[in-house]
């Protein structure tokens, strides 16, 4: 027990079978704060000269992240929707239509296509990513005398550029001198036109998007790096096989940054354009007609900033959701509790 609680039990209490009123002068000033009593209020204290210029030093140093996020994201955020209650091609003034734009982009068939590819591309794109980016993490952790220039090697991928991936995966792909349709010729598979057959056209971006998995594979390294090699000596004294070892300790405290890398996957898979712009615009038969490049086309093609604006605010509306899902579940598998070692 320690001395504060020794001076509690032995303050005397106020009330009729207590010592009286006079044994506790501060009783008839009302309800202390934090002594568990029914109606209790919290006693507001005034900031100290110090703590005021600290508040005022910590407001001016997160300012330009304040100013930051206002002009950036949350006006752009309310300006979107406003317009998304227009008929605007950028070229006259708005004309308000009310909820019209919202309407016609729950009857467009593009709109279900669009939604139906990235919903697709999502679904395989982000869990293949995070196997791929857990197995590179796992190889740069290896403890050997070449691991600098593994992990350049395996990160370099992830240094280039999007469209010029593109480019380069046009050139790998190619039906006629392609060194994808050259491997598969050694399978005795016909030469394909991967990026014009919609059977094919989304696997080849979903593959392509692997290349980008170094950035995820960087940050489950300083996962592994935190977790404590006495559980792994635990582990192997009671003859836990590296299997084991990987599935009982590895991948519990990795829970966080396997969340972590998922959101940002799910972020990134609904944001895919460049590979689909680049490659395919759209095609073959709207196969790789992704949301974002259709929000596109209608906004800078079509000139119909209203309705692509709508669809602007239904993304999201659905990443919130989405978002906010992918979060409550995580409470029945994340695992925050890496001080366990």
């Amino acid at each position: 027990m320690s001395a504060s609680d020794v001076v509690a039990t032995d303050t005397p209490r106020t009330g009729p079978s207590g010592p009286g009123p006079a044994a506790d002068p501060t009783a008839r000033s009302g309800p202390r704060a934090g002594d568990g009593t029914a109606g209790t209020r919290p006693v507001k204290r005034k900031l100290t000269g110090r703590e005021k210029r600290n508040l005022r030093m910590g407001l001016l140093f997160i300012s330009p992240w304040i100013i930051g996020v206002t002009v950036f994201v949350i006006y752009p955020l309310i300006y979107s929707f406003a317009i998304s209650l227009t008929q605007y091609s950028g070229m006259q003034s708005p004309t308000f239509i009310g909820f019209q734009n919202y309407i016609a982009a729950f009857l467009d068939p593009l709109v279900r296509t669009a939604v139906g590819n990235t919903v697709y591309y999502m679904l395989l794109a982000v869990p293949i990513g995070l196997v791929v980016a857990l197995l590179l993490a796992l190889a740069m952790n290896r403890n050997v005398r070449e691991v600098a220039l593994y992990r350049t090697l395996l990160y370099l991928p992830s240094l280039i550029p999007m469209f010029a991936l593109s480019f380069i995966f046009i050139v790998f792909v190619n039906p006629q001198y392609g060194i994808v349709n050259q491997f598969l010729g050694l399978f005795g598979m016909p030469a394909t036109n991967l990026l014009g057959d919609p059977q094919y056209a989304k696997i080849v971006m979903i593959v392509m998007a692997q290349l980008g998995a170094g950035n995820a594979a960087l940050i489950y390294l300083a996962g592994l790096r935190n977790i404590p090699d006495t559980l792994y000596e635990a582990a192997r004294i009671d003859g836990a096989s590296r299997f084991r070892q990987f599935f009982a300790i590895t991948v519990p405290l990795l829970t966080p940054t396997i969340l972590f890398n998922l959101i940002t996957g799910v972020s990134g898979a609904m944001m895919v354009f460049t590979e689909a712009f680049i490659m395919t615009d759209g095609g073959p038969d709207n196969s790789t007609l992704f949301y974002m490049l259709y929000l596109w086309r209608n906004a800078f093609s079509y000139g119909q900033l209203g309705f692509a604006s709508a669809l602007a605010v239904l993304l999201f509306l659905f990443g919130m959701l989405l978002a906010g899902l992918i979060y409550w579940l995580s409470r029945r598998f994340v695992n925050y509790d890496v001080s366990a070692g």
